[in-house]
């Protein structure tokens, strides 16, 4: 079957490098904003026939939401014949229960709107909680493939010495894998968290690790603050700067450059374009797409 990549806007430099691994073609989409805040979309090529992969992250999903549902509806209502979501940082995931009573279970409301416009969705990482795969609430195939064989590659060709340092408890088996993948010891650290910006991090005893680069490795980096405390305690205890490596650079506004004052390196996946993008994900999902059934 045909395959045509969509980049939905701002996702142009991922979908091309997606592409690319893909050898397929790009499907032109033109999108603007009319005074009145709503959208306009077209598609500019032929998508009869084809298996159409639409290329969204949604980190701050709500201005994109409804454009990205109109290029999905546009495209099925010109043949398209499968519809792929490539959203490589999936949002409302984090929204997994009413904590108190009349809250909206939001991840279950938009796995629900999601699936209802796409055929299958991949993406890398999601934040799964509760949850224990997206199969809970999303009733399309939902395929969430790991960044860590691609973090641990990166830490072997950049940082002599690793110590692998996840900062929490939650982290113990993904900062185990990074570990094995560039073959270096690893640590976690135990996190308290007593408001959105209020954490306290303490150590083990690491002393037998002493002389080695930590590398603290979290998935998400919003606010920064688990990672400036982990960081700071690393120092208290002796060791030097950290390398910082997040799977998702959300990043609050001012919250890299805060990081970036106590650690000696920031690297992310490129699954939210930001400055400190030094993996790619294309490769990974391309091998996701690639191995999926055909519908």
């Amino acid at each position: 079957m045909r395959r045509l990549v969509l980049a939905m806007p701002g996702n142009e430099a991922f979908a091309q490098r997606l592409a690319a691994c893909l050898g397929a073609a790009p499907a032109r989409l033109e999108w603007r904003r009319f005074p009145d805040g709503e959208s306009y979309v077209r598609l500019v090529d032929d998508v009869a026939g084809a298996h159409v992969v639409v290329v969204c992250t949604l980190a701050d999903p709500d201005p994109q939401i409804l454009s990205l549902i109109y290029a999905a509806r546009t495209a099925r209502d010109l043949g398209a014949v499968r519809l792929t979501l490539v959203a490589p940082y999936l949002s409302y995931m984090r929204q997994d229960k009413a904590f108190r009573k009349g809250e909206a279970v939001s991840s279950k409301y938009f796995a629900e709107l999601i699936s209802a416009h796409f055929d299958d969705l991949v993406t890398v990482d999601p934040h799964l909680h509760r949850y224990k795969d997206l199969s809970d609430i999303y009733t399309i195939p939902a395929r969430a493939l790991r960044a860590a064989p691609l973090i641990g590659a990166w830490v072997s060709g950049n940082v002599a010495q690793p110590l692998i340092v996840g900062p929490d408890e939650e982290s113990e088996q993904w900062a185990s894998e990074i570990a094995d993948g560039c073959d270096a010891p690893f640590a976690v650290l135990r996190k308290q968290r007593s408001g959105d910006r209020e954490v306290r991090v303490t150590l083990p005893d690491m002393s037998r690790w002493q002389g080695r680069q930590p590398v603290l490795v979290d998935d998400i980096a919003s606010s920064g603050r688990t990672l400036i405390e982990a960081a700071q305690v690393l120092r208290a205890a002796g060791f030097p700067p950290p390398v910082c490596i997040v799977v998702h650079a959300v990043f609050a506004p001012g919250a890299c450059r805060d990081l970036s004052q106590v650690a000696a390196r920031i690297a992310s996946t490129d699954t939210i374009a930001h400055d400190s993008n030094e993996i790619s994900v294309a490769p990974l999902i391309r091998e996701g797409l690639m191995t999926a059934p055909e519908k």
